[in-house]
């Protein structure tokens, strides 16, 4: 499915929206250029579930959010292929049974087929407030009508 973003704030609605979708053990994979908004996505997904304090793990590569279901933020921008996941111990992650939000998962392209059923969320800029943000692997076509 598709959804037009306006603004940041739409961005973040759409995510809370789409929050209420995920259930423990979903891994999110987004893409998407720098600035599209991921982490305002993100920000959305997390706010569902009770956590306000959401910023980007650009250095850190991943946040923990202790909410009512774990939020595992990652973000893949400074990692470089398969064998540097096992290093930060990203599958250790998986088994913790959270949600997995995975920024910059087109650096790891081979990531998506070693997890089940991971959900694709890209977000393209249209203009400067615009974005364009498809969802895959999730059933979420009803958010558009809320």
């Amino acid at each position: 499915m598709e959804f037009i973003s306006h603004s940041v704030e739409e961005t973040e609605r759409f995510a809370e929206k789409f929050a209420r979708s995920l259930k423990a053990g979903d891994t999110v994979l987004f893409t998407g250029e720098m600035g599209a908004g991921k982490t305002a996505f993100t920000r959305g997904v997390a706010k569902a579930f009770g956590c306000s304090d959401v910023t980007s793990p650009t250095f850190a590569l991943v946040n923990e959010y202790r909410t009512e279901i774990p939020v595992f933020h990652f973000d893949l921008y400074r990692i470089s292929g398969f064998e540097e996941l096992y290093s930060i111990g990203f599958f250790d992650y998986l088994d913790r049974g959270g949600i997995m939000l995975v920024e910059w998962s087109e650096n790891v392209p081979e990531l998506s087929g070693e997890l089940d059923s991971p959900i694709f969320v890209e977000i393209k800029k249209l203009s400067e407030n615009e974005r364009k943000i498809t969802v895959t692997g999730l059933d979420v076509e009803s958010l558009c009508a809320e």
